[in-house]
Formats: structure tokens, C-alpha cells, sequence
């Protein structure tokens, strides 16, 4: 993770605009988005078309980053509210792998309040309509080592909760390792639909889009529902009832069995406790970088409810 970091792009505004005009066609104003290890750019050109110009970690994979797009364009037969790709083209800056896609309007999640019942099950919808439409999709690049994948949860917490500096949130995240059963469904999955990814029209309160599939991995299937879940249910005061509307959602699309339900909880702690260790080895290299504190608060508040099963 470290070295992710070390090998993060730094692009200025005035070069990402340049990038984009040379090799994309596209001249505009460039403002910087936040992201973890890579750089994400919105372009409005002078018509007031905007784009998003995604810049990678010089680590990440070419094939990877091909089965990005090869996802996006299969997904986009099936939903709307995935990015599109403008030009199916991956271009290279100073090591840096380049992609453009549409921007999709909307506000994160995160900045909405309250979650309305109605509103967390579209999130469990679209989600659930995500899970369907990449259920016959694979690539050999996603069948991948990563960090963030749930299925290497337990050695992450075994890695990094040392660096957890306080000694009761610690002892909290070793509680969250699971045992995981052999039998639970796998399939490609986006990976990542936190509340900062999930993205919705404040009018009608209805999702309109889902960011960023640069954690997308071969994992548990039903690692997709507890991921969002773990971030839907942060700061709430009833996580359950919070957390069945989004379930209820999904179902509607999307059929889980019994043993995945049996360890979707199990799951959605495991994800805040990685979050915690990830976020606290992260912050030893990149102390200045507020993106990797965006939820920790939120976790560390919550996490405590969760595992005391009032979640």
C-alpha cells in the first residue's frame, strides 16, 4: 500500500487541461477531484460538457485498467448510471496510464440528509441491478492480489491494526476478523459503492450514479451489498433499520441466499475494521492527505455500536 502511495500521480490543473486537449481532444477548465492513489480531473469544455479525466497510479496494470473499461462497456448495455467511456482509448503520461469518461451529475451520498427509506432502497437497487449486469462479465485482470478485497480482511487486520494508535478502537477492530464460508458466491464486483461513490439527484432523491470502478476485484459477491452497507449505516441511530431498506432494495434485483445474509454483518464490520487499519497505515506515508480521514470519525463513532450487535 505504501508503495501505491509513493507512486501516486501529481499533476497540476494547468497540465491536466494540456493532457486532455493533446490527447483527448478536449479543451477546458480542469478543477482536481479527491481520490486515494490516483488523480481524477472534471474538464468543462466551453459548451459546458464535462468530462473526467482519470490519470493512474504508475503501479496500476495497463490489463487492469483494460478491464476497467471492458466493464464499463459491458455494464453500459445494461444500466445508466455507470461512468461511459468518451474514447475507448488508454493513453500514457510520464509512466501514468489516462482514460476520459462522462461526468455523471449528482451529489454523494454522504452530503445527503436524512437517508429516507425510499432513497436507501434505490441505493439497494441500483446496486442490485449492478450485481446482475456484471454477473456474466469476468476478465482475467480482476482475478487480482488487493488490499481492499474482503477475501484478504483478516490478514489486513493482522498486518496494520498494530498501527491503530488507540488501544480500544485496536482490541475493536482484531474482534471484526471473520471465518469465512467455503460456499459463499464469488463474481466480479465494482468493490467500492461507499457513500462518497454513490452518487444522487437531490430533487428527486433518486441514485443517479455509481463512481469509480478502480477497486473493482473477483470477490465474494455479496461483498458488493456489505460494503455499501458499511457506509450507509455510519453515524445512523438505528443501523438495522438502516441497513434493511438498502437489503430489501437489493433483493429486489438481485437474489441472495441464506448463507450470505447469514454473513453479510460479519462482512460490513470487516470492512470498517479494514478501513481502519488501511486508513491508519495510509496516513503514516500521507499524513496530509484528507481524502484517506474522509470517514474515520464516522467508523470509529460507529464501529462500537456495531460490534456490541446493535447493528
Amino acid at each position: 500500500m505504501a508503495q501505491l502511495l509513493k507512486h501516486a500521480p501529481d499533476f497540476n490543473v494547468a497540465s491536466a487541461e494540456a493532457i486532455a486537449e493533446e490527447l483527448f481532444g478536449i479543451r477546458g477548465h480542469a478543477q482536481s477531484l479527491p481520490s486515494e492513489r490516483d488523480q481524477n480531473f472534471l474538464v468543462t469544455d466551453r459548451a459546458g460538457e464535462k468530462f473526467v479525466l482519470k490519470i493512474a497510479n504508475a503501479l496500476e496494470s495497463r490489463a487492469f485498467l483494460e478491464a476497467q473499461n471492458a466493464a464499463l462497456r459491458h455494464v453500459a448495455q445494461r444500466v445508466s448510471f455507470c461512468p461511459s467511456l468518451v474514447i475507448d482509448e488508454i493513453a500514457t503520461v510520464k509512466a501514468h496510464s489516462v482514460r476520459v469518461v462522462r461526468y455523471l451529475p449528482g451529489v454523494p451520498l454522504a452530503q445527503i440528509r436524512p437517508h429516507k427509506p425510499a432513497l436507501l432502497r434505490d441505493v439497494g437497487r441500483k446496486l442490485g441491478q449492478l450485481s446482475h449486469a456484471l454477473s456474466d462479465f469476468d476478465h482475467p485482470a480482476v482475478h487480482r492480489e488487493f488490499h481492499w478485497d474482503l477475501a484478504n480482511g483478516n490478514r489486513v487486520i493482522d498486518e496494520f491494526a498494530p498501527l491503530v494508535e488507540e488501544a480500544s478502537l485496536r482490541e475493536m477492530v482484531l474482534g471484526c476478523k471473520v471465518e469465512f464460508k467455503s460456499a459463499l458466491r464469488r463474481s466480479v464486483i465494482h468493490g467500492d459503492a461507499n457513500d462518497y461513490n454513490v452518487l444522487v439527484d437531490p430533487e428527486r432523491m433518486i441514485v443517479t450514479g455509481l463512481l469509480d470502478f478502480g477497486d473493482m476485484v473477483y470477490s465474494y459477491t455479496v461483498g458488493e451489498l456489505a460494503i455499501a452497507i458499511a457506509y450507509v449505516v455510519l453515524d445512523k441511530p438505528d443501523p438495522r433499520a438502516a441497513a434493511d431498506q438498502v437489503i430489501e432494495g437489493y433483493a429486489s434485483e438481485f437474489r441472495l441466499f441464506e448463507e450470505e445474509l447469514e454473513m453479510l454483518w460479519p462482512l460490513v464490520r470487516l470492512r470498517l475494521a479494514m478501513s481502519v487499519c488501511i486508513a491508519a497505515s495510509q496516513l503514516r506515508e500521507q499524513p496530509e492527505n484528507e481524502y484517506l480521514r474522509i470517514s474515520q470519525k464516522s467508523i470509529e463513532t460507529s464501529l462500537p455500536r456495531l460490534i456490541l450487535g446493535h447493528g
